[in-house]
């Protein structure tokens, strides 16, 4: 990862997942082991900082998977991704003062590309952008994204003092560069929503050579 600012990752999993039936998404299995065993392996290597898990509730659930530290959001109600977002770089802050960036993933995508960080940096560095995202097949992914830690009171102030909960939203107000992915033969942000989905992902396994 030479000229890739150190950045500290974050795999997003506080959703309700409520196409799923409820539960924790990044738990279900896939070829034998959990999305987010999947998801941390493909983002670890990355991350120079280090790797979290955004998550509510009781974290000694996810211990056998993971063993990073597990975040929970820091503004009540499960207000969605930007509120993982926002723990996230308040824990950057926090416990590793000398980091700028923090990278986030969906915990229900286990192709993502072994490149992503660093394409994020070089995009947003070649656009002059204070966030990068990630697309493919010609859509964004705004919860696959790269967000500076410094952003971490404005967020905040939106979230608290607005109420805003949209991610594409708070993207817009600041502005983004876009790094594309092909999403053949595999997308590498495909993301687990329905059990058809887990299915689909099953099947795209043998393809997947990343």
């Amino acid at each position: 990862m030479s000229g890739v600012p150190p950045t500290l990752g974050v795999i997003l999993a506080g959703g309700l997942s409520r196409r799923m039936g409820g539960g924790d998404k990044p738990l279900l299995r896939l070829g034998g082991r959990t999305l987010l065993e999947r998801v941390a392996e493909r983002l670890r290597p990355q991350c120079a900082a280090g790797l979290i898990l955004n998550a509510n509730g009781d974290p000694a659930r996810f211990a056998e998977f993971f063993d990073g530290p597990v975040v929970p959001d820091s503004v009540p109600e499960t207000p969605g991704p930007l509120a993982g977002v926002l723990a996230a770089l308040e824990h950057a802050a926090s416990h590793h003062p000398g980091i700028a960036f923090v990278a986030s993933v969906a915990g229900d995508t286990p192709f993502l590309p072994p490149d992503l960080v660093a394409r994020l940096h070089a995009e947003r560095a070649v656009a002059g952008t204070r966030l990068a995202i990630a697309a493919s097949g010609g859509r964004a992914h705004y919860v696959d994204g790269l967000w500076p830690v410094d952003l971490r009171n404005d967020l905040r102030a939106a979230l608290v003092g607005e109420g805003l909960r949209r991610v594409g939203q708070w993207i817009a107000r600041q502005g983004a560069a876009e790094a594309a992915w092909p999403d053949r033969p595999v997308d590498p942000f495909l993301n687990l929503n329905t059990p058809q989905d887990v299915a689909l992902a099953e099947d795209l396994l043998p393809h997947d050579e990343r």
